[in-house]
């Protein structure tokens, strides 16, 4: 094996270790949290999203991770007039997550992704869509939005994932 194939490998291996990270620590993250429902899955999903293309707003599966909802609201997945009813009063939160020794309590240091999707959805709902970092190592959380990340970014690269 020359050492491109090797170098090829270990950041595989890396981006598969990275990504299971991420997703056990959103998981651990949700269950922890009181009101923070997990984005259902199925006709579930496809309720919700319907339910919000009803009102306008056309967002990806993938814009969040999460929904807090108030001590009041018990979304009704199987019923999309009740979820109508209710989107009005959730915060849909994506989550990102952190295990770097870089980074700092106040989340400097952090580098992540923000997708196209994650954008999308935070324009569209404005003030119901949250951007949540959790530093799995020392347990720090920071709730923020996608506006807020841009104003305070040191540096930004764009980029495009294809898919083929």
């Amino acid at each position: 094996m020359n050492p491109l194939e090797v170098i090829k490998l270990k950041k595989a291996h890396l981006e598969r270790l990275a990504n299971q990270s991420g997703a056990e620590g959103e998981a651990y993250l949700i269950s922890e949290m009181d009101n923070w429902v997990p984005r259902p899955k199925g006709k579930e999903l496809k309720r919700l999203l319907a339910a919000l293309l009803n009102q306008g707003m056309k967002i990806k599966p993938t814009s969040f991770d999460a929904i807090y909802c108030p001590p009041t609201v018990k979304l009704n997945f199987e019923d999309i007039n009740a979820l109508e009813q209710d989107l009005h009063k959730v915060v849909f939160i994506e989550i990102k997550t952190a295990n770097q020794d870089r980074v700092k309590e106040d989340f400097k240091g952090f580098f992540f992704a923000l997708t196209e999707n994650e954008i999308i959805a935070s324009e569209l709902l404005g003030e119901r869509h949250k951007v949540v970092f959790f530093n799995k190592k020392n347990g720090n959380m920071l709730v923020t939005s996608v506006p807020e990340i841009v104003s305070k970014s040191r540096s930004m690269t764009w980029q495009v994932s294809v898919q083929l």
